[in-house]
């Protein structure tokens, strides 16, 4: 008989997409981009013909194995939020999988928009509390890379609350 032991770092692996949602901070104006940006969030802004920027977050997501996902949009997100609705839209509803769309002014008792991207987190708390999620994966809708994110479940847990950072080095940044 093959004993499972709950803290095994393969047996985490696997649990991390069906207790995990990801949030990605999709905000961002990205003034350094200039043109491309006036009228369209960073995250929105092409990328290899009809990919956006926002793609990489939202494929690492699913090779991941998450598909819970919840995007915190504000800056000229109109596009973004097309992407979306026209590109990801296969997610099931019955398998508990979704892409939810989070306008900045869904936020409870907002009088403004929020001053910073990660400020968001914060004035969507009561929307990320109902996903009942064990582990919030927060990521940057704007950022171009591959990562794995179920690597970070083999990492120890060392209290409820704890903070793992995925960070890659980078030679020439």
């Amino acid at each position: 008989m093959v004993r499972l032991d709950k803290n095994d770092p393969l047996m985490l692996a696997r649990q991390l997409p069906l207790k995990s949602v990801a949030l990605i901070l999709a905000g961002g104006r990205g003034t350094r981009l200039k043109d491309l940006t006036i009228k369209r969030a960073k995250p929105a802004v092409h990328f290899g013909g009809k990919f956006r920027i926002i793609d990489f977050a939202l494929s690492n997501c699913l090779n991941s194995g998450i598909r819970r996902i919840g995007v915190i949009t504000q800056y000229q997100s109109h596009t973004l939020v097309q992407h979306i609705q026209r590109g990801w839209s296969f997610f099931s509803e019955e398998m508990n999988e979704f892409v939810d769309l989070l306008p900045a002014t869904t936020a409870r008792a907002r009088r403004k928009l929020v001053s910073r991207t990660a400020d968001a987190v914060t004035q969507n708390l009561d929307i990320i509390r109902r996903y009942d999620a064990e582990y919030v994966v927060i990521l940057a809708g704007d950022h171009i890379y591959k990562q794995d994110y179920s690597r970070m479940a083999h990492r120890p847990r060392r209290k409820r609350g704890a903070l793992h950072r995925g960070l890659y080095a980078c030679a020439r940044c």
